[in-house]
């Protein structure tokens, strides 16, 4: 079987809406490359290691490649494409002077040849992210997520990926009942639990992504733990005020939880933070990545604006993930 390959050339800031559009489009799988220049050093902090050669792809540049079946127009397509990226600039995402290409390629060219280049990675002081088809030999002290993520994004090598599982080391203590909005590939949901949360509720409105958790999900033995659903938090908050009545779809978190994590588009963070502050416990915590540099002074903003605390800001590159507490309550 052949496919089209529809290559983007564009910003890294526009990646994850991009994404977004070949996948509403109905791509059957998409890959992404940023910027590898020597002006951009690897972490190994952690034991990192890489096996790809450093690109020659400009610093703060992207290639997001889209595949297409034959027998797509894609005239049409990419007449349907260029006003939604052209779109982005009314939100403040710059896409820059991107290009188009295309080309017919057969299908295992590219539905599995990713895969040499995806190898166990420690992405933070415990946690190792494990492809299911890789050997690997942990160390006593590692955590594994065992991943096949399929054509949902968060393979953990984004850094939004990264600073979320970072972050999430750094805040859970035991115990805690976690939802996971927009959970992609579900490698938050089960880092969550590895690191001792309690039950964690992992929600996105795109059924590939759903689909896609589930699995992985089943992978590391997690079902019991982890519940994921086809929604969006405000349909989460909807049903607990109206009370579930279903007992084969009841949720297995409470609202209010203890932990909120979204790594999403920082104009998806602010469309909701209302909902977080609801959905959380006095003294809860909301993880906000996905937040690009430019994007940083309007989130930090929409938090305090709802009465978050800003506790901490981690950064990786030229992305930023919020760490902001819900204030205990006061006596009158």
């Amino acid at each position: 079987m052949k496919w089209h390959e529809l290559t983007i050339r564009t910003t890294e800031e526009s990646i994850e809406m991009i994404t977004n559009f070949l996948h509403e489009m109905g791509a059957g799988g998409v890959s992404i490359e940023e910027s590898g220049t020597l002006n951009k050093p690897r972490d190994t902090s952690l034991g990192q290691w890489y096996d790809v050669p450093l690109n020659d792809i400009p610093e703060g540049q992207a290639v997001i490649k889209g595949y297409f079946a034959e027998e797509t127009v894609m005239d049409e397509l990419e007449a349907q494409l260029r006003p939604r990226i052209e779109e982005l600039r009314d939100y403040d995402i710059d896409p820059g002077e991107y290009e188009l290409s295309r080309q017919l390629v057969d299908d295992e060219d590219w539905a599995t040849a990713w895969k040499q280049y995806f190898k166990p990675i420690r992405v933070s002081e415990r946690l190792t992210i494990k492809p299911t088809w890789e050997n690997y030999a942990p160390s006593q002290e590692e955590l594994i997520i065992e991943l096949d993520p399929g054509m949902a994004f968060g393979t953990g090598t984004h850094p939004t990926t990264a600073l979320c599982l970072q972050t999430l080391e750094s805040v859970i203590r035991g115990g805690e009942d976690m939802i996971d909005v927009g959970t992609g590939s579900g490698i938050l949901a089960i880092g969550a639990v590895r690191l001792g949360a309690r039950r964690v509720l992992a929600l996105d409105l795109d059924p590939v992504a759903v689909s896609s958790a589930a699995e992985n999900i089943k992978l590391n033995g997690l079902e019991a733990d982890i519940q994921v659903r086809l929604s969006d938090l405000l349909g989460v908050l909807g049903r607990s005020a109206e009370g579930d009545t279903d007992e084969a779809d009841t949720l297995h978190v409470s609202v209010p939880v203890d932990l909120i994590v979204a790594n999403i588009l920082a104009e998806i963070i602010l469309l909701f933070i209302d909902d977080v502050y609801t959905a959380l416990k006095p003294g809860g915590i909301y993880i906000a990545s996905g937040v690009y540099k430019n994007k940083e002074q309007g989130v930090a903003a929409g938090l305090e604006a709802v009465g978050f605390v800003i506790e901490e800001r981690r950064r990786d590159e030229d992305w930023i993930a919020f760490v902001a507490r819900k204030p205990e309550r006061t006596e009158a």
